[in-house]
């Protein structure tokens, strides 16, 4: 087994890789800025070391040790004038320590495109990033991929926004460049694999899915899997900078970043080399069934969907926030948490909703009028609540026993919402936090949320406050 560093631990790919190495039987080292952003349940076993691969003297504690150092760092957030040099400063001083610790080996996660005549700043960058580091003497193993195929991915929420809020886009003429895009799974595979294969020392590893697509092809993908029809429009001009304001206009997407992505997609990025068929012995998914696994949590369901995703644990990757709208109360109790809970375990059927259930009511005659399941017999529970439990037009979907039940509805609510209540001790008590988070799907998502604001805005509150008032009682 290796001891292993991995630099980018709380990144997109990083956060994500660090359990799995873990898993594997490595002793895993991280180096993070920020330790409020370590999960530290799905770390466990974890070092974590504070300090910052810009800050070259917090390098030496951190790489002392090592056998492999994981490069995964990435500044294109700081900004369109600086992350080119910043990526410089951190490659320089992470080959320089490395080298004085004797790490043996180093993995770095670049990007696709040609190398010579790279208009794009972001790739550019990823391509002087493996040369920098190839110059610390220690072998490299650079792999370069695309657009990652999976929830939370930047260059994928950027797709998922745009098809998902625009029924019609205009559209760029860079629309049919290629680019061969890789599920998340694929790359963590590839990554952790690497560690343990010594034949990979000073490669070059192209990783890709089996499928070379134009980002049009892309985003119909997306659509078609989203269950939504787009008409995308293509014109001759629309510069980089144009469309990242536009995507920052219509998507949470910063400016700068969209078109540092922008950028990257005006020439092909697909593989260059076999190199990873040669030397692993698994086949990357393909684009349509990466998709269906990033947007399973939000595409429309059914009831294997829905059985699917109260079965799967470890799987299932969290909604991307920014696709959310949520209402979130906090309400302080003078009971216990264990007494709160019970409270709000009874909640639905003959006990009712705590507040304006005649509301609830007249919302389960419209969902019935729609075609939907309406307030149906009302609690359908196990003893105590399990996932898969019904709770008139809910089925509960997670159950931490005296913490925590997320309910999802299964009325007509164009998109997919959910309602969580969450419970603590407190010093004087307990306290409930309830959350109801949606999914809105398409425009007419948008507008069902904004309509029914003024009503849910007191509903939840008045929910919120009556539930540890019935505790109390």
């Amino acid at each position: 087994m290796a001891r292993i560093l991995v630099l980018g631990a709380t990144g997109y790919v990083g956060r994500r890789l660090v359990p799995v190495l873990s898993a594997r039987g490595h002793t895993v080292r991280c180096l993070v800025r920020d330790s409020s952003k370590v999960p530290a349940s799905e770390w466990r076993g974890v070092e974590i070391m504070r300090g910052d691969v810009l800050r070259a003297e917090t390098l030496p504690p951190a790489m002392r040790g090592i056998d492999v150092v994981l490069y995964l760092v990435h500044s294109m957030g700081s900004g369109e004038a600086s992350f080119a040099e910043l990526d410089r400063q951190a490659a320089q001083s992470v080959g320089a320590a490395a080298a004085e610790a004797g790490v043996r080996r180093l993995v770095y996660l670049g990007g696709l495109g040609k190398r010579e005549g790279q208009e794009s700043i972001h790739l550019q960058s990823r391509h002087e990033v493996a040369a920098i580091l190839r110059e610390s003497g220690i072998p490299l193993t650079e792999f370069r991929a695309a657009v990652i195929v999976g929830a939370g991915s930047t260059s994928f929420e950027m797709v998922h926004h745009l098809v998902n809020r625009l029924p019609v886009m205009i559209c760029p003429r860079w629309l049919v460049t290629r680019t061969q895009p890789i599920a998340l799974p694929d790359v963590l595979r590839y990554l952790a694999d690497s560690v343990d294969r010594k034949d990979t020392a000073g490669q070059t590893i192209d990783i890709g899915g089996p499928d070379i697509l134009s980002y049009r092809s892309m985003m119909l993908t997306v659509a078609r899997v989203l269950k939504l029809r787009r008409l995308l429009i293509q014109v001759p001009v629309l510069t980089p900078r144009l469309s990242s304001y536009w995507v920052n206009l219509v998507t949470p997407i910063h400016a700068e970043t969209a078109r540092a992505l922008i950028e990257g997609v005006r020439s092909d990025t697909v593989c260059e080399n076999r190199l990873a068929e040669e030397l692993f012995d698994f086949a990357p998914m393909t684009y349509e069934e990466a998709v269906f696994r990033a947007l399973k949590n939000v595409r429309p369901r059914d009831g294997k969907t829905a059985q699917t995703l109260v079965t799967a644990e470890l799987e299932q990757d969290h909604i991307e926030p920014s696709h959310l709208l949520t209402d979130v109360r906090e309400v302080a109790c003078p009971v216990s948490a264990e007494r709160l809970y019970a409270t709000v375990s009874s909640i639905g059927g003959a006990t009712g909703w705590f507040y304006g259930n005649w509301l609830w009511r007249i919302r389960g005659k419209i969902d019935e009028w729609l075609g939907g399941v309406g307030l149906r017999p009302g609690r359908v529970v196990s003893d105590p609540i399990t996932p898969g439990d019904t709770i008139d037009f809910w089925k509960v979907e997670r159950v931490v026993p005296g913490r925590l039940l997320l309910l999802h509805a299964e009325m007509i609510v164009w998109g997919q919402a959910w309602l969580e209540f969450e419970v603590e001790s407190t010093a004087g008590g307990s306290r409930l936090r309830q959350t109801a988070r949606y999914y809105p799907k398409g425009l007419g998502g948008l507008l069902y949320w904004w309509l029914t604001f003024p009503i849910h805005f007191f509903v939840f509150r008045g929910m919120a406050r009556n539930v540890c008032k019935a505790a109390e009682s």
